[in-house]
């Protein structure tokens, strides 16, 4: 009988031994902040959290401002503002600016906002670059609450205020920017997400547990879309052009060809007011068709708290799946062809993500694996009340499974989490994570990989100019899989992640075949490409 029992146990220990061992290897993060020279903390210029604008931001951008293929950061700050902040914060006065650092190339970063010209001391809250002028850089646009400021990128590692001779000095109070060719005529034009006309404190009628008055004791500004006239300027074409949605509330907006047609759409989130969805017909106009596709709503049909949009395919069915942090269960909304269907529930994220306040959102393949994993930055929206942030890992079966305890000590800390953004910095063929924190100090959170999956980054870059493609559509096929990328740098909350086209192949050594969709309808095709590289591709 004893013979038998030790042989069940060495039975069972076997069992276990090989269930470990099928299990596959997750990556880590680790909080590399301090190590790779990032010293940002973010303030809303004031010392208690008392009304919406402070509680708003911050966000963050990457982008190649000196074009060595390393993605530098850019991050926002608040400012001390009479009409904001209370009289205590007034010891913050002209202390506060927004931060550039420099990427080294070697996982360090150096601060070099006075160098380059670009530290704001607006009210900022979120940024987006892009190459306006076609001369081979990329120029940067600051949304503030109050006038807006757009950098012009000199080509020598400073920028220049062109703010008002561009006609970007949008006042309203923006948080998002994303740019897009709207009437293909070559250059990028570019859609500002607007918030609300706060009051400085006038309307107090609100529960004292609250905080503060929430976003409908305000009047709405309207998002405005602005036309790059090809010399230097824009001209505003909001209402000829059919996005003119006045009672929006936007808290951030992404351009995305979400029906495969080949333009650009634009689908801005909204706080509790349906959100839009702009469909361009191709030839300069949009209509929006949010409620008609299942776009304008969050979880349960109600006008949700909706944060940043991201995009992706994450059932790989080859159609582009919109998934929304909000103050509640977040929203994943599934591409069935002509309508959404909300797959949060049946997806396990209600049951993850109930208990956060989410903002920052990404959909990225952080193992690579290729299946489009999610992280959200977490807290309180009224309060300095900390939260964790959520990791969640896509097993490929429309089941998302919670691995943030897995994934490093970061995520055993807490923090007041606003926006974030998802980028290979260290170009080692993993995505990293950049947030910010109200508050708070910002975090960079290096993917030490160590999967044994393989990847492949695609740089579809325009020839004439040798940026990216914004706008480029890139697929994918490799060990019997079909993938979409967008190249859209403007996604998430308030801020601008790795415009590159990151693809997770598991395996796969090669890749069969790349496709890429230029801007303008152009194709260009690739066999047989070798994994583990960041390929540029030149064409259109």
């Amino acid at each position: 009988m004893r013979q038998v029992h030790l042989i069940l146990v060495a039975f069972a220990v076997l069992a276990v031994t090989r269930m470990a061992s099928s299990e596959p290897s997750l990556p880590v993060y680790e909080d590399v902040t301090k190590r790779a020279g990032i010293q940002f903390k973010h303030s809303y210029g004031d010392h208690n959290l008392s009304n919406i604008v402070e509680g708003t931001g911050p966000g963050v951008a990457f982008f190649d401002y000196n074009g060595d293929g390393c993605l530098d950061v850019y991050l926002l700050n608040g400012c001390w503002l009479r009409e904001v902040n209370d009289n205590l914060g007034r010891d913050l006065r002209g202390r506060l600016t927004n931060a550039l650092y420099r990427n080294n190339g070697d996982g360090t970063f150096t601060d070099v906002t006075e160098k380059a010209g670009v530290g704001d001391r607006s009210y900022g809250m979120g940024a987006s670059a892009a190459d306006y002028d076609n001369d081979g850089d990329w120029d940067l646009y600051v949304l503030n609450y109050g006038p807006n400021v757009f950098y012009r990128n000199d080509g020598d590692g400073t920028f220049t205020d062109v703010s008002a001779e561009a006609g970007l000095a949008d006042p309203y109070w923006s948080l998002s920017a994303p740019w897009l060719d709207y009437d293909n005529d070559g250059d990028l034009d570019v859609y500002v997400a607007n918030y609300l006309e706060y009051d400085a404190g006038k309307f107090r009628d609100f529960y004292p547990a609250a905080g503060y008055p929430g976003p409908l004791s305000y009047k709405a500004q309207p998002d405005r879309l602005y036309r790059n006239n090809g010399d230097g300027t824009f001209t505003d074409v909001t209402k000829e052009t059919g996005v003119y949605f006045p009672d929006g509330r936007a808290m951030s907006a992404t351009a995305t060809d979400l029906n495969g047609d080949g333009s650009m759409d634009i689908y801005v989130a909204n706080d509790a007011t349906p959100n839009c969805y702009f469909v361009s017909n191709g030839k300069g106009q949009f209509r929006n068709e949010a409620m008609e596709r299942g776009l304008a709503f969050g979880e349960g049909g109600q006008g949700a708290s909706s944060m940043g949009p991201v995009v992706g395919d994450v059932d790989g069915d080859g159609l582009l799946d919109v998934y929304i942090p909000d103050m509640g269960y977040g929203c994943l909304l599934s591409n069935k062809g002509e309508w959404f269907v909300d797959v949060t529930a049946p997806s396990n994220l209600a049951v993850i993500c109930g208990q956060y306040t989410g903002w920052g959102g990404g959909l990225f393949d952080y193992d690579n694996d290729g299946h489009l994993d999610i992280f959200i930055a977490n807290g309180n929206a009224h309060h300095e009340y900390t939260e964790e942030d959520v990791l969640v890992r896509n097993d490929g079966k429309g089941k998302f499974t919670d691995v943030a305890k897995k994934s490093g000590s970061y995520f055993r800390e807490k923090f007041v989490g606003r926006g974030a953004a998802f980028a290979d910095y260290d170009n080692d063929g993993d995505v990293d994570i950049l947030v910010m924190n109200l508050n708070g100090p910002a975090k960079l959170l290096r993917n030490d990989g160590k999967t044994g999956n393989h990847w492949l980054t695609i740089v579809p870059r325009l020839a004439r100019t040798k940026v990216s493609a914004i706008g480029a559509r890139v697929a994918v096929t490799a060990g019997g899989k079909r993938m979409v990328r967008e190249v859209v740098g403007v996604t998430g909350y308030l801020s601008q992640s790795d415009p590159r086209a990151h693809f997770g192949l598991g395996r796969a050594t090669q890749v069969d075949q790349v496709e890429i969709l230029w801007p303008g309808g152009k194709t260009t095709k690739l066999e047989n490409v070798k994994a583990d590289q960041i390929l540029d591709v030149f064409g259109n």
